[in-house]
This record gives C-alpha cells, sequence and structure tokens, in this order.
C-alpha cells in the first residue's frame, strides 16, 4: 500500500515524472539504482513502467496478450521485491470488464500504483507497426465504461486509471483525440496519455495545449519512442507531468547478448568481449546478500 501510493505523492512534488521500464527484477535493480549528478542536480527514475512488449518478449512470446495476467503478476512481484519504487503497468486493452474488475483487485493488492489502458478493440497489435489500418478503435461509450467499472471497485483512492488515446496513431485526428479525453475524464480517467508514433512532437503538443485549457490538474503522458530527440524539460513546458521510457532496458540487453554470443562463435572463446562484459566482482556487488 505504501509503494502504490508513492505515484501520487511523487506527482504532487515533482513537475515532471520519469519512469523507466522493467522487465525483470535485475533490470528493476538497475533503474533503482541508476543516477546521473547534472551541474549539481541528481537525476533518477521515479518508478517503473511494466510494458506487456517487453514482458511477452523476455519471456519469448510475441506481443498479442499472449501472456496470461497471472505471468504479468508474477513477474511484477519478483520485481517488488528487490525494489521500493513505484510501477505503472500497461493492461493493454484490459480485456472483458468482468474479468477486468478481477484483476484490478490482485494488481491493488500487489502494490500497482496505476495502469495504462489503451482504447483500441480486438486482438493486441502493437501501436508503433507501419501499418495500422487493421488496428481498430474503440467505441467512446465502451471504453467509457470500462474506465467507470475499475473506478467503482477499487479499493485505494491513490490507485490512478490513465487512459491511454491512440486517435494520433489510427489516423482519426486531434479533435477525436481530444472529444475522448474529455469523456475519458468525465468517466473517472485520473489520466490521460496521448499516443503517437511520428519522429516530431508536433501532434502530441498541439494535443496538450488544447487539453491543457480544459484540464489544469489531469496528469498528462508521452511516450517518446519515436519523437527521442525531445528533452524532459520541453515536456515539462508543453504540460506533460510523466514521461515514460517504455523499452529502453529490454533493447539496450539484447544487442549486448547478440553480440557476445557471436564473438564467443566467431572466436572460439570469450576474451575477446571480455572488455564489454560487467566484471564478476560487478555482478557480486550488485546484488545486496550475494557476498
Amino acid at each position: 500500500e505504501s509503494r502504490l501510493k508513492n505515484l501520487k505523492k511523487t506527482l504532487s512534488v515533482k513537475k515532471i515524472v520519469r519512469i523507466i521500464e522493467t522487465h525483470s527484477p535485475i533490470s528493476g535493480i538497475i533503474a533503482e539504482k541508476a543516477s546521473e549528478n547534472i551541474n549539481g542536480k541528481i537525476n533518477y527514475f521515479d518508478g517503473f513502467w511494466s510494458s506487456s512488449l517487453t514482458d511477452a518478449s523476455h519471456k519469448g512470446k510475441p506481443d498479442i496478450e499472449a501472456l496470461n495476467i497471472s505471468e504479468r503478476l508474477e513477474n511484477i512481484n519478483n520485481i517488488f521485491e528487490v525494489t521500493s519504487r513505484p510501477l505503472i503497468m500497461d493492461i493493454d486493452t484490459g480485456g472483458k470488464v468482468e474479468h477486468l474488475k478481477l484483476n484490478i483487485k490482485s494488481l491493488e493488492r500487489l502494490g500497482v500504483s496505476a495502469i495504462i489502458m489503451e482504447d483500441k478493440t480486438g486482438l493486441k497489435k502493437n501501436s508503433l507497426h507501419k501499418n495500422t489500418s487493421n488496428q481498430k478503435q474503440d467505441s467512446i461509450k465502451n471504453f467509457s465504461n470500462k474506465i467507470k467499472s475499475i473506478k467503482s471497485v477499487q479499493l485505494n483512492k491513490e490507485f490512478m486509471v490513465i487512459a491511454r488515446i491512440e486517435s494520433l496513431i489510427l489516423g482519426r485526428g486531434l479533435e477525436d483525440a481530444l472529444k475522448r479525453a474529455k469523456n475519458y475524464v468525465k468517466a473517472g480517467a485520473d489520466g490521460i496519455m496521448i499516443h503517437s508514433k511520428k519522429e516530431t512532437p508536433t501532434e502530441i503538443f498541439n494535443f496538450a495545449k488544447r487539453f491543457r485549457k480544459d484540464f489544469k490538474d489531469i496528469p498528462l503522458v508521452c511516450v517518446p519512442s519515436t519523437y527521442n530527440n525531445v528533452k524532459e524539460k520541453e515536456f515539462e513546458k508543453r504540460g506533460f507531468n510523466i514521461v515514460i521510457y517504455a523499452n529502453h532496458l529490454f533493447r539496450a540487453a539484447y544487442p549486448a547478448m547478440v553480440k557476445t554470443a557471436k564473438s564467443i562463435l566467431r572466436n572460439e572463446r570469450s576474451k575477446e568481449i571480455d572488455s564489454s562484459l560487467a566484471t564478476i566482482k560487478e555482478m557480486l556487488e550488485l546484488i545486496p546478500g550475494t557476498k
């Protein structure tokens, strides 16, 4: 319960909250320990993102909601055992309302601070695919009812439901996105995530400007996977409260493992790759209690 409340507490004291994807306990430890001193200011990650993409990839499965909720909760529980920061969970479309109500209770008991639920329907397909013509957006009414159903069963008032709007991804335009945002907030959403796969942030900045005219205090979330040239200060200036680095630790691990495997095969020994690896000493010091 203490961990669950920390996200809202952090939002109340920080102008921009920095969240990073963690797909395993070791990635959680790395994310929690990471810090950089920038001209006397310490930068660190305020919390974790449980990504359906990286959770599925970590298990060697496609990102089509192939993992059941129990598998994902077990992974989060393992991360929680060795960390202390709050976590936001990507729950894709949320699934059937009847199942969603039960799952929310499990998430609260575990200590998840917030969920992000996307307003698409049908078989889950990743929004960053080049061709999204076969992806369908849920109706405003149906998705609003999903939000209401969650709010009706949640027990902890600090638990947050963040509605992810796919209008810009699916070519529905700014006005549709704003209409949905207003309806989702009315239905009880505690925050809004506006998604985009453009390489420039123009459309999400336009959304934020219009959104902030009506909603001064509703947390606004961005996920700059494609428009990654934008600094956090700029997001803050434009009215965003949470920045999520949604898949970067997994994406960093994958090429490093491929490089190591190929080097060993090529050289028939591990000496050539050794300088790129953590030392045994570093590994022993990373995990408390190992020495």
